[in-house]
């Protein structure tokens, strides 16, 4: 009687434990009863909010969903502008459940399926705005509103879902690789260009500027010639003045003076010789101390 006792509050324990379930904070709950989704009385799918909830053990089964916000980020797609130009379109999506019978119903409750879908209703509305705008006015300002158009044109297809769509961004737009290649060798190749204009029109300043200075240069050492000559000259015309004013008032001393200033640089080294006749006027002042 006592194992009796055991076993059946052992099975009470076993069928209250299987009659609980519990939804977390952040998720829904959806009760399934063999296989078939619980519906209220106007057909609506039954959704368990948060907390402790009861069903019947082996009979129903609980399949929670994440009721938080969710971040669809996948690789860059490439789209076409009105002018017929590739881009490569980085964006991500703001996106949580709205009606959690339907998005079960539409996708199963899987997440990957959900976003596979809505990749593509996202897509099909970036692609609509990017075709009827061109490369300029994609990148220059109307941008935000080119995601506001796309988020409202893939809601309208989120809501066969049951999803909510809360946000759309482009994160960064680019140009494919081969393009971007092209445009980089063009742009490599004008600022080339540009350069050498600009060295050129460098050289030919620096001609100018060389030529000016040489002339310049060639203007002023030939005015200093001049003006050294005129000062040499000038001088040239003193000295002789000075001489003959010296020598208009004592000529003899001034002979004298000369002769012997003549004497000091012929016998300046002894190892100079000089040959003249004794006779020679070079000697006259010698000669004439001599005889005093």
């Amino acid at each position: 009687m006592k194992n009796f006792m055991l076993a059946l509050l052992a099975l009470i324990a076993i069928v209250v434990y299987s009659s609980v379930f519990v939804v977390q904070e952040g998720e829904r709950g959806i009760v399934f009863q063999f296989s078939k989704i619980q519906r209220d009385a106007a057909g609506a799918v039954v959704v368990f909010e948060p907390g402790l909830h009861f069903k019947l053990p082996l009979i129903e089964n609980v399949r929670t969903l994440d009721a938080k916000v969710q971040t669809l980020d996948d690789p860059a797609d490439r789209f076409v502008t009105a002018e017929k130009k590739d881009l490569l379109v980085d964006s991500y999506v703001k996106w949580r459940i709205k009606d959690f019978g339907k998005y079960y119903l539409s996708t199963g409750g899987r997440t990957d399926r959900a976003e596979n879908l809505l990749k593509q209703y996202i897509n099909n509305g970036l692609r609509t705005e990017f075709g009827t705008r061109t490369i300029q006015q994609i990148v220059s300002g109307e941008r935000t509103e080119l995601m506001t158009k796309a988020l409202a044109q893939a809601g309208k297809g989120s809501d066969e879902l049951g999803i909510e769509m809360l946000d759309v961004r482009v994160k960064k737009i680019n140009l494919p690789d081969e393009i971007s290649n092209n445009i980089f060798q063009r742009m490599r190749a004008e600022r080339t260009a540009v350069a050498k204009e600009h060295r050129a029109r460098g050289m030919e300043q620096a001609e100018i500027i060389r030529a000016d200075v040489d002339a310049r240069v060639t203007v002023m050492v030939a005015e200093a010639e001049r003006n050294s000559r005129t000062t040499r000259g000038e001088g040239d015309a003193l000295a002789a003045k000075v001489y003959a004013e010296a020598y208009n008032k004592n000529a003899e001393f001034f002979s004298f003076v000369r002769s012997l200033e003549a004497y000091n640089r012929s016998f300046n080294s002894k190892s100079d010789v000089l040959v003249v006749q004794p006779d020679s006027d070079f000697f006259q002042y010698m000669k004439s101390q001599q005889k005093n």
